[in-house]
């Protein structure tokens, strides 16, 4: 049956809806200056471009995402934190914390991301833990638990340390994780924040280092890193109607237009689309005061494709139901598919309470059939 262009076909005990597929082709990247890069699209983990992405490398203060990531989940961002000296003994980039010093945990995250403190990137940590190398072990085991198998911390900041590396892949794995942190996504796309620390507290103004928040429309910013050993290291994400992607480079020179040129690419590539509503439909159903029930059909969400490519959906749902039913109850499911990829599957539920049919009492059936033998006569 053809009903607004739609197919449908019945499969066993529910109906198939079925859209046609178009796989585009990708684009070219022009020439990074970066040793390793990679593009992700940031809701699927899809790979749109890498280079030599799976190279562990050091990867400078990009690491201090690892650190803001397990702070924010270990920690309440209101909690006072007291700065020890052992954290501000510490090289390199300053947030100026000193020992005594008191400050929130969200201030501390946003000094660590904006003016990549080292001071800040040691407290968070010896807040988490109850040292460095304790800290190091939980960055690693996070490191596992996001598949990031080409990674080794060592340090919270991000300084040189025999052994401390990430490949850009695994680093654009991390990203993805920050993205899902509200609070760590919109410090990343911060440019400039107020916060307070000292004993007692003063305002201090803090500025972003990343300049793709200025050069690029929709940047979400992320981090930036450098050492002599590492190079130039950046991660940042961009989102461009709808869509956001994750970019990563190591050891690079031009980083800003390196990340410009994924972006670019990327955008090229993918678009947001409203996935369909499968049609209202009502089952029948045994035993009820009615003879059938309404079905709640689900709301879809938008998702992010390769341009020109379309989604199908099945729809699954028995031949009947059995009363008593409950508003709520799920029935049923919708199963969004793009080629081999499952985009999701949502529940078909009851629209509305279905109680059972009373049984009837021996006259009350006397009484049906009294009615049903008169309607006959009466034809």
């Amino acid at each position: 049956m053809r009903v607004g262009g739609i197919v449908y076909k019945k499969i066993g005990t529910g109906l198939l809806l079925l859209f046609c597929l178009f796989v585009p082709i990708a684009a070219e990247v022009p020439p990074l200056s970066s040793a390793s890069a990679v593009v992700m699209e940031a809701e699927s983990g899809e790979v749109l471009y890498e280079k030599d992405a799976h190279t562990a490398r050091p990867m400078a203060s990009t690491t201090k995402l690892m650190t803001a990531l397990l702070t924010a989940e270990t920690l309440p961002l209101d909690r006072e934190l007291t700065v020890s000296a052992a954290a501000v003994a510490v090289e390199g980039s300053a947030l100026g914390l000193r020992a005594g010093d008191k400050i929130t945990v969200s201030d501390l995250l946003t000094g660590l991301l904006l003016v990549s403190g080292n001071d800040a990137a040691n407290a968070a940590a010896l807040s988490v833990a109850d040292s460095l190398p304790a800290f190091s072990d939980l960055m690693n085991a996070k490191a596992a638990a996001l598949g990031m198998h080409d990674s080794h911390f060592v340090t919270p900041s991000g300084l040189d340390a025999a052994g401390h590396g990430a490949s850009a892949y695994d680093m654009a794995l991390l990203g993805r994780a920050v993205l899902q942190n509200d609070f760590l996504r919109q410090v990343c796309a911060t440019k400039t924040a107020r916060v307070y620390f000292g004993a007692p507290k003063r305002e201090v103004w803090v500025s972003n280092h990343n300049r793709l928040l200025k050069l690029y429309d929709g940047c979400i910013g992320m981090k930036t890193g450098f050492t002599k050993r590492s190079g130039k290291c950046l991660v940042s994400a961009a989102e461009r109607n709808g869509v956001t992607v994750v970019a990563v480079t190591l050891n690079g020179g031009d980083y800003w237009n390196d990340h410009m040129k994924l972006y670019a690419h990327a955008f090229s590539l993918l678009e947001r689309v409203q996935l369909p509503t499968a049609q209202a439909a009502s089952l029948p159903a045994a035993g009820g005061m009615a003879d059938e029930a309404l079905l709640q059909m689900p709301t879809p969400p938008a998702v992010t494709l390769h341009t020109g490519e379309k989604p199908t959906m099945q729809v699954r749902l028995p031949r009947f139901l059995w009363a008593p039913l409950t508003a709520g109850e799920e029935v049923g499911s919708v199963t969004y598919t793009c080629g081999d990829r499952v985009l999701c599957t949502l529940p078909v539920t009851v629209a509305q309470d279905l109680p059972a049919r009373t049984p009837l009492s021996f006259w009350g059936r006397m009484w049906k059939y009294c009615r049903a033998f008169a309607a006959w006569i009466l034809k």
